[in-house]
């Protein structure tokens, strides 16, 4: 959702700019679905996946923490799928500069 606005062009610039910055830190993999990828599964809810640990679900009303083994491989897998269509790199940089390029 890069061009999703939560601003004003300088407060894109700016949050877009950060992520070009934070995307060369060695312990940071960031991936961005491209808007052209070919998505055969809905948009989900934000979630946060550590490992084996409980998943953070954020709603509407509330963070909801989701525990059950077999939920957490729900989220696990949609994790997996959505993965697949990021591309990394010097692709990702290239869709973020596309991005900033645009707002100018």
């Amino acid at each position: 959702m890069l061009r999703y606005r939560i601003g004003d062009d300088e407060v894109m610039s700016g949050q877009l700019g950060h992520l070009l910055r934070v995307m060369s830190m060695p312990s940071v993999s960031l991936g961005i679905i491209p808007f052209t990828a070919a998505r055969h599964m809905w948009p989900v809810e934000t979630f946060n996946l550590f490992d084996d640990r409980p998943a953070g679900v954020e709603l509407l009303s509330a963070q909801v923490t989701v525990t059950a083994p077999s939920d957490l491989a729900l989220y696990a897998q949609a994790f997996a799928r959505f993965a697949s269509l990021a591309v990394h790199g010097g692709a990702a940089r290239a869709l973020i500069t596309s991005v900033i390029s645009d707002l100018d």
